[in-house]
C-alpha cells in the first residue's frame, strides 16, 4: 500500500483548519489542541477505573463476524475496573467501542469542552473506545460518513486511513461497512490480497492528547500498540453525495443486511465475504483488459 504520513500541526486556527483540511477533505493530526482540558491531565486507565469501575462494559474481540454471535452482540461483559486490570496485566483482544459517556458516566463531561473547529459537533454522541495491546478494529467506515475528531488518551495507537475513492482496492464486503476481515492492515499479505498494493492512503501513530481529524466517510483501521483509549466527536457530512450515502446506509442497507442474516444465517455472511474477493479481483481484470 502507498501510505503517506498524515500531516501534523501543533496548533491551528479555525479558518486554517477549514481551508487546508476540511474543504479539501484531508486528514490531519492536531498535537496540542486539548492541553487546556482537565481530561488532558486526568484521563488515563487508572482514572477510568476509579470513576467508572463499577460500570458493566460490553467487550468485543477480533473474531470474524459469525451469525451465531448475533448482530453487534458483545463477546463478553465485565466491570470496568476488572477490564482495566486486564488491560494493564496481560495482552487481550477485548475492546470497548461506541461507549456513550453522556449516558454511562455523566461526570466525565466536566473534563472536556466541545472545541470550535468550524464544524457543528453533535453534542449527544461523544463515544469512548478502549483496547489492549495489539487489539485492533477491522478496516471500516462509519455508517453516517461523518467528519470525525478522534481524541487519544493513554498509550499509543496505530492508524491507517483511506478515502472513499480507494474503496475499489480494499476488498469491501457488500451490504456492509467493512473490508474482508482476514486482511491484516498492519502487515498485509499481497500474494493473497494483491489489489491492496494499488491502494493509496495515510498512516500515523497517535499518542496521549493528540487529535486526529478523519474526513467524511474515510476508511479507518486502528491498532493499539499499548493499552489505551480514545474519544470521538463527530459532525455531520456536508457533501450531498455523502449525505445521500449515509441516508441509504441508515435507512435501507443496515435493515436489508439484518433481514438477510435472519433469512440465510451464516450463508449470507459467507456469500458476502466471497463477493468481497471476487468483485475486487474483477476490477483488476477489467483494468488489465483495458
Amino acid at each position: 500500500m502507498n501510505l503517506a504520513d498524515i500531516p501534523r500541526v501543533s496548533y491551528i486556527t479555525k479558518d486554517d483548519f477549514i481551508e487546508h483540511y476540511f474543504k479539501p477533505q484531508k486528514p490531519v493530526v492536531l498535537e496540542r489542541a486539548i492541553e487546556d482540558w482537565p481530561a488532558f491531565d486526568k484521563w488515563n486507565l487508572d482514572y477510568m477505573k476509579k470513576i467508572a469501575g463499577d460500570k458493566i462494559v460490553p467487550l468485543y474481540d477480533n473474531r470474524p463476524v459469525q451469525h451465531k454471535d448475533g448482530f453487534n452482540e458483545p463477546h463478553a461483559k465485565m466491570k470496568m475496573a476488572d477490564y482495566v486490570d486486564l488491560l494493564k496485566n496481560e495482552p487481550t483482544k477485548y475492546r470497548i467501542f461506541l461507549w456513550n459517556i453522556l449516558k454511562e458516566v455523566p461526570v466525565l463531561q466536566k473534563d472536556y469542552t466541545f472545541p470550535d473547529f468550524g464544524l457543528k459537533l453533535l453534542k449527544g454522541l461523544p463515544m469512548l473506545f478502549f483496547g489492549g495491546k495489539d487489539s485492533y478494529t477491522f478496516m471500516h467506515y462509519d455508517i453516517d460518513l461523518a467528519n470525525i475528531f478522534h481524541f487519544h488518551f493513554d498509550g499509543e495507537k496505530e492508524v491507517v486511513l483511506f478515502p472513499q475513492s480507494e474503496t475499489k482496492n480494499l476488498y469491501k464486503v457488500p451490504h456492509s461497512l467493512i473490508t474482508h476481515e482476514s486482511i491484516d492492515f498492519s502487515n498485509p499479505d499481497y500474494e493473497k490480497w494483491p489489489i491492496l498494493e494499488r491502494a493509496s492512503g495515510y498512516k500515523t501513530t497517535l499518542s496521549h492528547g493528540e487529535v486526529l481529524y478523519m474526513p467524511e466517510g474515510y476508511w479507518h483501521y486502528m491498532k493499539y500498540n499499548s493499552p489505551g483509549f480514545s474519544m470521538s466527536l463527530r459532525a455531520m457530512a456536508r457533501n450531498p453525495k455523502n449525505l445521500a450515502k449515509a441516508s441509504y446506509n441508515i435507512l435501507i442497507m443496515r435493515y436489508y443486511d439484518v433481514l438477510m442474516r435472519k433469512l440465510k444465517g451464516q450463508d449470507w455472511i459467507d456469500w458476502k465475504n466471497k463477493k468481497a474477493i471476487s468483485r475486487t479481483n474483477k476490477s483488476l481484470e477489467t483494468l488489465v483488459e483495458k
